[in-house]
């Protein structure tokens, strides 16, 4: 049977969701020596705790993070709550010598994200920040096709990331719904919620950043917060668009926003190198898009893979070639990816280093924003 692997969960809200989910699915579908168990939930309203607890099946409620993390019964704490509060769980559970996992950004900013990073790596203990979208089939073949060097020398890179629903000029600022548009509990806006996402998948597949020119918009100056109940001004950055220069040379674009009407959640990346070139589009996630100039040329075109063989990333895992599987299953996969390699004493990306690299490019971004310059990562 599994060893027991007791979960704490810090957070009650869309993210909780999805991660509880996982910990549920995962000894179903993949052969572990660990197992989850859903120990206790913790958030600020006793009475929704209870409600979560009790739909997904955790035992207990806290309703002080604190003492969720003293807890002798608590084997993982599992961060899901907006980013200002971050870095205090973080280190609390660090210091306590429990396992730490984080919902992205890893904090508010770098300086947080390195003091977090210091101190899971003094106490030893395993972390990861949730960067899902690199556990989606499709994504994980990708970077399997490149690191196989299918593509060649890598010329160009570039990532939209497009969103709608804050186009509403009466939509408040704040609170447990709307604490994105906070920049006191969110950091930023569409670059470490969105784009954020978009960098962390980059530097998987193609390596690290060197630098970068930026500008961001606030189409929203003000808006009226829902704890004040006063009109405030709007500091978080409604779209975001930067240009970006890689180690290995190739060059990118990157563009969020969550004003582009029609646009609910349109993630889509291109790479195009010497001899191949990727396209992949949330929308449609379980296929990769492929050309081939090696090709014969009367037969050479575009490709669309269907991600769903059972010799593909984690697909022998599901059902039958031809069936495709869904959003939720990226965070079944990084929770077995993460029992794998913790059963090994292995890290497993991406660690809190890893997302801290992340961090710097979002800063860096924010900062050519605001200064209208080249900065490096």
């Amino acid at each position: 049977m599994p060893k027991p692997l007791r979960i704490g969960m810090i957070g009650y809200g869309f993210m909780a969701r999805a991660h509880s989910n996982a910990y549920r699915k995962v000894n179903q579908f993949f052969p572990l020596e660990y197992a989850p168990v859903l120990k206790a939930v913790c958030g600020r309203s006793g009475d929704k705790a209870q409600e979560f607890a009790t739909n997904w099946g955790y035992e207990d409620v806290e309703t002080d993070w604190r003492k969720l993390v003293q807890r002798d019964d608590i084997d993982v704490v599992d961060i899901c709550v907006p980013n200002n509060l971050h870095k205090e769980i973080a280190i609390a559970v660090a210091e306590a010598g429990k396992i730490v996992l984080c919902e992205k950004p890893l904090a508010m900013n770098s300086t947080e994200g390195a003091e977090m990073c210091a101190a899971v790596e003094k106490a030893g203990v395993p972390n990861m920040v949730w960067y899902n979208y690199r556990r989606i089939p499709a994504v994980t073949l990708a970077k399997q096709l490149i690191d196989e060097g299918r593509l060649g020398r890598i010329y160009h890179y570039r990532a939209v990331f497009l969103q709608d629903w804050t186009i509403k000029e009466d939509l408040p600022q704040g609170g447990t719904a709307l604490w994105r548009l906070d920049a006191a509990a969110a950091g930023s806006g569409v670059t470490g919620d969105l784009l954020a996402h978009s960098i962390d998948t980059a530097l998987w597949l193609n390596g690290s950043i060197k630098s970068v020119t930026a500008m961001t918009e606030t189409f929203v100056k003000e808006r009226m917060h829902t704890e004040t109940g006063k009109v405030e001004p709007v500091e978080i950055d409604d779209a975001c668009a930067f240009l970006a220069r890689f180690d290995n040379g190739s060059l990118a674009t990157f563009e969020s926003t969550r004003y582009a009407r029609g646009h609910k959640a349109l993630y889509v990346f291109e790479i195009n190198g010497e001899h191949a070139s990727i396209i992949w589009d949330l929308h449609d996630m379980h296929r990769l898009q492929y050309f081939d100039h090696r090709d014969d040329s009367l037969v050479r075109g575009w490709r669309s893979i269907h991600v769903t063989d059972s010799d593909m990333p984690y697909m022998g895992n599901w059902w039958v070639p031809g069936l495709q599987i869904g959003y939720e299953h990226s965070f079944v996969h990084q929770v077995a990816d993460f029992l794998t390699g913790y059963a090994k004493g292995e890290s497993v990306s991406p660690t809190f280093r890893d997302a801290l690299e992340t961090q710097q490019v979002c800063d860096a971004v924010l900062e050519s924003a605001k200064d209208g310059q080249w900065v490096e990562c």
